[in-house]
């Protein structure tokens, strides 16, 4: 026995190196699990609280009409004897307000009709699943909801899939089809099952928010007042990757496939516009080419931008498109 043991002291063990190394690892993981846990609901309450912030500040446009029991949202401008159904592609925020400039240029010829399917704009959602039959369909009662009998369908991108769907099922109402870098049945990638289960979680999560916060600006560059793009952010925030759209991915592959039995009529008059250096979709032209190889007054315009050619391009659309059927008409 020591002497600091007869005095009735007993040493403390010496803890090793080890064990200190180890706790002190514990205690930072600890303090990493706690930060990320209150980063993650931060994120998640400020997309919950921001939603409803947004959702007052929106102004609203256009006039509701009533469509399978739900209210459509569509935007009529201009007073021309032609009028033109105008279709928006998968994820436009706010369809009427994305198509303003091209509306400007159309409508001192055209009455141009804007409409938001259900999921987009200032429309209703649905639980009505989103096959190009029912989208097809919603569309024309809308339209009959107008009095409209005979009109120009003109579409963006994936609206190109449900033309073809409407103007099979609607075919002595449409005088022509206009597409802006329409979607083609036959081309590659659209049997890929598209992630929809992640953009919900990245959407409920805050986190489809926070990274929109933090990169760029889509609308940078572009001619919109500052006023329309803070409505289309706020309508983005608030619809994009709402249950409604999602189920339009659910729906992608299925919607393509029924398409590849579809055709345009071939004395429909057919113009579509198309980027000219596609980087995405191989044979982008020639897809194209090849949907109006059996129309008897189909034209092909390749244009020099981005998918959203009507950003950029609206003057050049509008004048084209009053030749073509000046032309047509003749």
């Amino acid at each position: 026995m020591n002497m600091t043991e007869s005095l009735g002291y007993k040493q403390k063990p010496q803890k090793s190196k080890g064990r200190r190394i180890g706790l002190l690892l514990a205690k930072l993981i600890g303090g990493f699990i706690v930060v990320l846990a209150l980063f993650f609901l931060t994120v998640y309450l400020v997309n919950v609280f921001g939603n409803k912030s947004d959702l007052k500040k929106i102004e609203a446009y256009g006039q509701q009409i009533e469509v399978d029991g739900k209210k459509m949202n569509v935007l009529i401008q201009g007073s021309g004897e032609e009028t033109i159904v105008l279709l928006p592609g998968y994820g436009t925020a706010a369809p009427a307000l994305d198509f303003e400039m091209l509306i400007k240029e159309l409508s001192p010829n055209y009455t141009v009709v804007a409409v938001e399917p259900f999921g987009y704009g200032l429309s209703d959602k649905t639980d009505k699943e989103r096959t190009s039959k029912n989208i097809a369909s919603e569309i024309h009662e809308a339209v009959g909801q107008l009095n409209l009998d005979r009109y120009i369908l003109m579409g963006h991108s994936i609206s190109g899939i449900y033309a073809l769907q409407y103007i099979n099922d609607y075919p002595d109402e449409v005088t022509a089809f206009v597409g802006i870098d329409t979607s083609v049945p036959t081309q590659p990638g659209t049997d890929e099952l598209m992630p929809f289960e992640s953009l919900d979680l990245l959407t409920k999560s805050g986190f489809y928010r926070l990274l929109k916060s933090i990169g760029p600006d889509p609308y940078a560059g572009l001619s919109f007042d500052e006023h329309t793009v803070k409505q289309m952010k706020l309508l983005a925030n608030v619809n994009e990757n709402n249950a409604t759209m999602l189920n339009e991915i659910q729906h992608s592959a299925s919607n393509f496939r029924d398409a590849r039995q579809l055709s345009f009529p071939a004395e429909l008059p057919l113009l579509l516009f198309v980027v000219a250096h596609d980087q995405e979709v191989e044979g982008w032209i020639e897809l194209h080419e090849e949907q109006i190889a059996g129309s008897s007054h189909g034209e092909m315009v390749a244009l020099d931008g981005t998918h959203y050619l009507h950003h950029t391009k609206s003057k050049e659309i509008a004048q084209k498109l009053k030749d073509f059927m000046d032309q047509v008409q003749k």
